[in-house]
């Protein structure tokens, strides 16, 4: 499906007069399948830009030993939700960006998207 923003231009073309409804339809119909190649090539499923076989992995590692403390890999959906609900709740941190982990989720990324270290511990989130 085209982004609300895009169909919007069309509706609005219509409205002013500048293309038929049956022309808007048109667009509309070539705008989604184009939003829905653009998604195929991703890689992502249905439920919400949900990605087939993705997943999101967060290790967290002690400095000090280099031992590992939580090694947690999660579906890139069930992340993509937590995200989206649960970003208020994040605590401020100055390297960490939910709406950056967010885009990079949604771009395809693969590999390590983020690495947080500090005294005592190194956090790195990866997508696989």
């Amino acid at each position: 499906m085209a982004t609300a923003e895009e169909r919007m231009r069309v509706l609005k073309m219509i409205e002013e007069g500048k293309i038929s409804a049956q022309e808007g339809a048109r667009l509309l119909e070539a705008l989604g399948q184009r939003h829905e190649r653009a998604r195929r090539q991703r890689g992502t499923g249905e439920a919400g830009g949900e990605g087939r076989g993705r997943w999101l992995r967060l290790r967290v590692s002690d400095t000090r030993s280099g031992k590992t403390r939580v090694n947690l890999t999660l579906p890139i959906g069930l992340v993509n939700m937590g995200l989206a609900v649960g970003a208020r709740f994040v605590p401020d941190v100055a390297e960490l960006d939910v709406e950056e982990i967010r885009d990079a989720l949604r771009s395809g990324l693969n590999g390590k998207i983020l690495e947080v270290r500090d005294e005592e511990e190194l956090v790195e989130i990866f997508v696989e």
